[in-house]
């Protein structure tokens, strides 16, 4: 067995090596993939690879779902974050989980990937994966953007606003509902439209059946396209389409919690639910 673990920028070495220790103890091979490896070497390291484990938050545990879930690779994510909303476990209670993990006591729970097409012209510009959210947001001297909906072939509407989000169940959670959107239990397999601050106040957010693909046609820009908040976004032009789509894999995430837990979790991670006024 195999294990590949991704740290975070605030994870000391002292850890990782902990890690590693606990590995050999067990007779498990134990590599360590940078989160900015070149594409030949994440090929290289994941090809034997049976679980990834990500030491880091939820942007660590998103970089990991993005090379994992195209390789059918179950992600166990540890929190050394602030939130840790993806995460499973937290730093102190590794060496239970990775215990549990050998003696088989987890799930699998399967989240819904985001396949992402930039288009100039019919060309296909750039392709990304995710597992949160895509967005298209107003770039440079650019205060609003206008945007054609298309869903499935059929168009929805043209809006005017800062921009917009397509989101997973997983991203629903994320800056899709920071800006308004709904919360999708996260195995669901709907995808979310959010508008970021319309123009008009009748243009609300929409959830999307499973198997559509959502096309954003930018008619006023230029603007800019973010993949799970990454970096600098890549921009986009007057007559650029962006697809999103579901990806044909599914995220495979190591759960030891059960599947009613994610209320219990909006409610301490978020929250959600809890009254303004103490009783």
């Amino acid at each position: 067995m195999r294990i590949c673990l991704i740290r975070g920028s605030g994870v000391e070495q002292e850890e990782v090596d902990s890690v590693f220790h606990a590995m050999r103890a067990r007779q498990v091979d134990a590599v360590e993939l940078r989160r900015d490896a070149k594409a030949g070497t994440v090929a290289d390291l994941l090809k034997a690879t049976d679980v990834i484990l990500t030491l880091g938050g939820d942007g660590t545990f998103l970089a990991g779902a993005r090379v994992a879930a195209p390789r059918d690779i179950p992600v166990l994510g540890v929190n050394h974050g602030h939130l840790g909303f993806l995460t499973e476990i937290e730093a102190h209670e590794m060496s239970m989980g990775l215990s549990r993990f050998f003696d088989g006591s987890y799930r699998i729970e399967e989240r819904t990937m985001l396949q992402v097409t930039l288009s100039r012209k019919g060309r296909s510009m750039v392709q990304e994966i995710g597992l949160n959210e895509v967005v298209v947001d107003h770039s440079g001297e650019t205060h609003i953007l206008r945007l054609e909906i298309d869903v499935g072939g059929q168009r929805v509407g043209v809006i005017d606003a800062d921009g917009a989000i397509v989101a997973t169940a997983s991203g629903s959670t994320a800056y899709a509902l920071a800006s308004g959107g709904p919360i999708l239990e996260p195995t669901l397999q709907d995808l979310l439209l959010v508008p970021m601050s319309p123009f008009a106040l009748t243009v609300r957010p929409i959830v999307f059946a499973p198997g559509q693909e959502i096309s954003l046609t930018v008619v006023r820009g230029p603007g800019e396209m973010r993949v799970d908040g990454q970096g600098r976004g890549q921009e986009v032009a007057i007559g650029d389409v962006v697809s999103c789509g579901s990806h044909a894999k599914r995220l495979k995430v190591i759960r030891f919690s059960p599947p009613e837990s994610f209320y219990r979790r909006l409610s301490e991670k978020l929250g959600w639910g809890r009254p303004l006024v103490p009783k």
